[in-house]
Parts: C-alpha cells; structure tokens; sequence
C-alpha cells in the first residue's frame, strides 16, 4: 500500500469515528492528518476528492455538517486556505526569512518598546539596566545616553529598600512592588515597577526585563483622602487650638514637609492677634513673628474664607515658605515648611481638603472652651471656698471628659473656735446632672456643719435630705470634725473610701472604725462614729473614689498605693503632698472619674501659758517657751530671739494692761505650722499708743518688728493682742518683717 492509499485509509477510518462520536478527541485527529498529509505532500485536492467520494459512498441520513467540520480540521492544519497549493508553503517560508533579518527584527522590536506607554527596561544579573525605551526615560529623568546604568541606580530614593527588593528578585525571579524613585531634576516620583527574569539561550544567565507606571497622582490622591479622613477624626473631638495645631502638624509634617503651624485669632478691637503654635516650644506673640510673615497674614484677612495661598520671600523664584489658609474672618492657618520649597498642584490640593475640616474643627473649640469655662465656673462655686484654715490644702482634679465637671466635692468649714468641720463627697454618675444633685448635698452639708451636729448626726439628717433629691441615693459622704485643741478627730463615714493617717515615725493606717451604707440606702442600725487621736506632724486624707479605682483591678490595690505616697511624702509641705498624689496615681490616659482631696497636716501640740500678769511670772514664760521651742527642734539661734520678743510682750502687758487696777491674766499661745513659728501674747487690758519718741523706753514694738517676720497688733479698750510670725528653713517669709495694727 503506497503512503497516500495508506493516508485515505486513516483519513476514512477517523472520519468514521468521528460521525460516530462526534467529540472533541475524535476531531483532533483531523488535526494530525492534516499535520501527516503536509509531511507527505498529499495535495488539498486529493484529500477534498477523497472525502466526496467517502461522503457519497457512506449511507444516507449521515451529517454532512459534521463531515465537512472533520474535513476543514484537516485542511486547517496544511495552511493553503489561503494559498491553495503546497507550493505556496515553500514562498511562505521564504518571506518569513527574510522578515527575520537581524536589522528588520531589532527595527520592528525598538518601534514596538518605545510605543509603550510604561517604562521599559532590560537589565542584567548585577541589576545594571542595560536598555530603556521612551517612556522611562520621561518618568526618570534619564535617557539612553547614560546606559548602562550600574547600581546604585541614580534614580533610587532609598538603598536599603532596594538592595531588599534586588534581593528578593534573585530568589524569586519576578518583583511586583510600589517604590519612591528621584526624577532627574529632584522631584519623587512613585512607580510601580514589574520585573520577570527571562533565560538567554546564547548567553546561558538570566536577563531581567521589566516595567515601570507613574502611580505618582493616584498615591497622592489615596493619600490626601487617608491624610483629611485622619485629620477630620481627630480634630473633631479636640478640646482646644493646641490639639486642633498639633494634630494637624502630625498629619502634614510628612505629606507637606512642615515644621510648625500657627493660628492666628484675630481680635474684635485694636490689640494685637493671639498666636497659637504647634511645632515649637516657646511661646510666641505677634511681635515676634517675621514682619514679612505678618504682612502677608494681615492681607489675607481680605481673602474669602477657606481660601489657600502659598507664601514665599525667595527673590525671583518659585519656592515658598510655606501656605496661608483664611479658615474664617477670625482665623488664619499658616503652615511653615521646614525648608523653602515648590508648592506642587498635590499640595494645594490636600490644604484645600483640609481646610474645611479645620474651620469646623476650630468653631467647635472656641464653642467647648466657652462651654468649659461657663462649667468650671460652675463647678468652682459650688466647691467650698478657696480660702482655708491653716494646714490645709484640697485639689480637684475633674475626670477626661469634654465639660470637664462632676459630682464629686469637699468642703472645710470652720463650726467654732477650735473646732474645723471637713467633708468630701461622691455622687453617683457625672456631668451636669451630678454636678446637680452634688450642689444641693453639699449646701446642705454645709449648713448641717453650722448647727455644731456630730459626724454621725450629721450623716443621719443628710440622708432625709438625700431621700428627697433625685438621682442623690448612694451618694458615698465621709464626715470629720478636727478639734485642734484636744488634737483629735471625730469622724463617720456613709459608705465611702475610708481615710488615711499618716504619722511620721509609724506606717499609715485607714480610718475604718465608723463605716456604714451610702446615703438613702435603707439600714436598722444608726450611724456609727469614731475617733483618732492627731500626732504632732501627723497628716490627714480624705479623697474620693476617682483616687484609687482602677479598671481590672480590686480598689485595695489602689489604697495601698496611696497610703505608700503618704508614707514617702510626710515630710513634705502638705501642698506639695497634695501635688505628688495626684501625679503619682494618676493613670497614663488620666483620671476616668473625677477625684477630690482634702490634706491636713496637724502642726503639733501647741503651747498655751495663762499666768497672772505680773513680773515674777515673766521667767516661768521664758523657761516653759523655750523648752516647747527646743522639743519642736527650733534652731537655738531662733529660739533665743522668740524668748527675747515675746518675753517683751509679756513685758508691756505687766506694765501697761492693767496699770491703776488688780493685775490680770496674759494668755501665751504658740504653735508650729510649715517650718513657721506663730506666737499671741494677749491679755484683758487697755491699750497704750505708744509715744511718738519714746525716748529710752518704750523700744518693745520696734524690738519685735526687727526679731520677727510679721507682727499683728490688735488694740482695743477690750485687751490687747501681739500676734508675731517667726519663719526657718524651708518655708520661711522671704520678705522683711511688716507690722499690721487692727
């Protein structure tokens, strides 16, 4: 059987199969009949010939359709549709070599490179680029006159970056990434660059061709919208200029290469504007600013609002120091840039994005601040007065909140001659609402205190008060009364945290003996009462909840962190005692609930003499001052001119108080409050205005006014009473003595 006869045979046995099973296998061997009949030189016509003649010997009713479909799979794979002899294979394949000329091959492929809208580059194992087309010479700066180009390439923003990405490209073989490049003439551009690595068979290595993409406008754009998103977030629950300033430095310190940022507030009369800045740490006034600086703030005022402009005094240039934005006709933005630089379209655009969110942002502070100063008003009037008696020291310190007001409150009120009434406390809740229900409890407190009511009587009739005001039940209150003459303390407490005592040779210990429920709550015992003796240099905290509670954590972890600031801190003035525990316990992120103080730190036992006044008594004065001076650790020198001073008081009432009738009594009162010494000498008698030249006698007030820091007289028809201070070490009056007569 000759080749053709033996191709028909197969040609007729496959078409066969496929009318039979017309699938997809079936037809793919016209395919490779057609792929045979090309290698065997079977013309086109024969083969059409030979399947008429299978088409019309097969039986009737057979899919001519299909016949002719297996007939074509055949002829497609000869390719003489178009040409129609074999011959015409031979004149293909001639044309074809001559197009694969070496010069028509790299003409046709260099037109094709540079007709790409993307970067084109082809770069070798070392990542030296070797060939570029146009389009990357536009989007770097560099063009085919500098090739190669070695590495570090002279359009890389960061080294480090990219011998990261160089890295990741020979282990991979292919690099998708966004990177910074530097354009030729300094400006960054962002690209997004696709590297594959492709084998060279003549040169037996890898060559790496790649693209780049100018992605520069859609990363700004992305940015800009990330950069207002942030920035609107954040400004819209300032509280003030300075965090509207800072935040908006955060946010463009970066995009716009910023170094501060200023508002201007404009004022209503002929004062100078107010400056606000971010970036810097001194404070700043009009005047400081640069006078070209101001010269251009002042002419945007003309400017509609919201309106943004670059600013710059670099003679015949482009470069600006930075951009004026009018937020409204009380507020001007001034962005300063770190170093003169262009203004670029994207800049413009993201102020401009800004700006509205700003403008906002600062009419909603001016509005909190007004808000915020009209509660603290509020907040303060109803807080006791900032007046109080010696030894004292309270802070409020309100929770993070917008209004920055609560219901937590203290109280110190003198109720007699020796005798100070002290409260603070709790309301449950915060805001206005508690600052309510806290005003009325404290009035009433207050006044509770003025009818001389026990502790525990006072809580008893302040929980009929609380009954009766809304939102008041629970309300936690503790209750003291300080008796500085029999130096004890009387205290009940109505559910609150308890107090704390610190003496300075002893650990501090709570005040717990007198606890009982919050107001309103409803109990069948009374309120109990306790009472703690006061030690010399002993300190006293009452505080409320805000102090000491902690979220995760049980409120005995927060006690025992303030009794471990009173034991650090006994020596310390009770000011600065004060100051140390709201720093020392304050969390990270501030207080979350509001928290009141009150510290009292007791001065000793003070020295009462009462004797007759007559001379012999005069020494028994001196010997009982200057032992009660020497065991309160006075220094030696100071106690010899205290004895001195006040032995010459005592001196006047001898010989003046009671002149033409039965001698009295002088009453000697000293104490020691703050590293100071305070003295009265007083007595029953009349006054005597000392002569205007007394001559050789008569020196005593002027004795005393050069030995003490203050003196006091208060003469009357009554009696009489010298008050002098003496200060030492720390704490002591730092001006001249002064005299005050009453």
């Amino acid at each position: 059987m000759t080749g053709a006869a033996d191709f028909h045979t197969s040609y007729a046995a496959a078409l066969r199969a496929y009318l039979a099973a017309k699938g997809e296998d079936t037809l793919a061997v016209g395919h490779e009949l057609g792929r045979r009949a090309l290698q065997e030189q079977i013309s086109i016509l024969e083969i059409v010939e030979n399947h008429s003649h299978l088409v019309d010997g097969l039986d009737s009713g057979i899919d001519t359709a299909a016949a002719l479909q297996f007939l074509l799979q055949t002829l497609a794979a000869l390719d003489v549709v178009t040409r129609g002899y074999l011959d015409g294979t031979k004149r293909y394949e001639k044309q074809r070599a001559r197009a694969d000329d070496l010069a028509d091959r790299d003409e046709f492929r260099t037109a094709l490179v540079n007709s790409l809208q993307e970067g084109f580059f082809v770069a070798d194992r070392t990542g030296a680029v070797t060939e570029i087309n146009d389009a990357f010479a536009d989007i770097t700066g560099y063009g085919p006159d500098g090739l190669p180009y070695s590495r570090p390439h002279p359009w890389r923003a960061g080294e480090g970056a990219s011998n990261e990405r160089l890295a990741r490209l020979l282990a991979q073989g292919t690099l998708q990434t966004e990177a910074p490049i530097r354009h030729r003439d300094g400006h960054l551009v962002w690209a997004a660059v696709s590297v594959n690595a492709v084998t060279s068979p003549s040169a037996g290595e890898d060559t790496y061709v790649g693209t780049i993409r100018d992605i520069t406008a859609a990363r700004a754009a992305a940015e800009r919208e990330r950069a207002v998103a942030r920035l609107a977030t954040a400004v819209s629950v300032a509280k003030s200029v300075g965090e509207v300033l800072s935040t908006t430095l955060d946010e463009c310190r970066t995009t716009l290469g910023l170094r501060r940022v200023a508002a201007i507030m404009w004022p209503t009369g002929e004062q100078d504007p107010t400056v606000h800045l971010a970036g810097t740490s001194p404070a700043v006034t009009w005047p400081d600013l640069d006078p070209r600086l101001r010269r251009s703030l002042d002419d945007a005022r003309a400017w509609l609002p919201l309106s943004v402009e670059p600013v710059g005094w670099v003679p015949g240039g482009d470069s600006s120091h930075g951009i004026v934005a009018m937020l409204s006709r009380e507020a001007t933005l001034w962005l300063e840039f770190a170093e003169p630089r262009r203004v670029s379209s994207q800049d413009r655009q993201l102020v401009t994005a800004i700006v509205g969110h700003l403008s906002l942002a600062m009419q909603h502070v001016r509005q909190f601040e007004l808000a915020r100063d009209t509660s603290l008003t509020l907040q303060r009037s109803m807080l006791a007065p900032t007046e109080l008696p010696a030894g004292f020291a309270v802070r409020y310190e309100p929770a993070v909140s917008p209004l920055e007001i609560g219901g937590d409150w203290y109280d110190v009120l003198p109720v007699g001659d020796d005798r100070i009434g002290i409260i603070v406390g709790d309301c449950v809740g915060r805001g206005l609402s508690a600052a309510a229900v806290m005003g009325q409890l404290r009035a009433s407190a207050r006044a509770l205190l003025l009818t001389g009511a026990s502790p525990a009587t006072l809580l008893e009739q302040l929980d009929s008060v609380a009954a009766v005001i809304p939102d008041a039940f629970c309300t936690t209150v503790f209750v003291a009364i300080l008796d500085t003459r029999s130096q004890t303390l009387s205290y009940s407490s109505a559910g609150h945290v308890p107090g704390v005592l610190a003496e300075p040779e002893s650990p501090p210990k709570l005040l717990t003996d007198a606890r009982s429920v919050p107001l309103a709550v409803n109990r069948d015992d009374p309120r109990p009462q306790a009472a703690a003796a006061l030690a010399a240099g002993s300190t006293l905290l009452l505080y409320t909840d805000g102090l000491v509670e902690r979220r995760a954590e049980p409120i005995d972890a927060g006690i025992a962190r303030v009794t471990e600031v009173m034991a650090q801190t006994i020596a310390l003035p009770v000011d600065a005692v004060a100051d140390a525990m709201l720093d020392r316990l304050a969390p990270e992120s501030g207080y979350d609930d509001d928290v009141a103080i009150v510290l009292y730190r007791h001065p000793g036992c003070a020295l009462l003499i009462e004797n007759e006044a007559i001379a012999t008594r005069l020494t028994d004065v001196r010997h009982r001052l200057a032992e009660w001076l020497r065991s309160e650790n006075v220094p030696d020198s100071l106690t010899a001119d205290i004895v001195l001073v006040v032995n010459e008081a005592c001196s006047n009432s001898v010989e003046h108080a009671y002149r033409g009738r039965e001698p009295g009594t002088m009453r000697i009162e000293a104490s020691i409050d703050e590293r100071q010494v305070t003295v009265q000498v007083a007595d029953s008698g009349s006054w005597k205005t000392p002569p205007a030249d007394p001559g050789t006698r008569g020196r005593g007030l002027l004795l005393m006014r050069a030995l003490s820091d203050l003196v006091e007289l208060d003469g009357t028809a009554a009696g009489t009473t010298v008050g002098m201070r003496f200060g030492f070490g720390k704490g002591r009056v730092p001006d001249g003595p002064d005299v005050h007569v009453i």
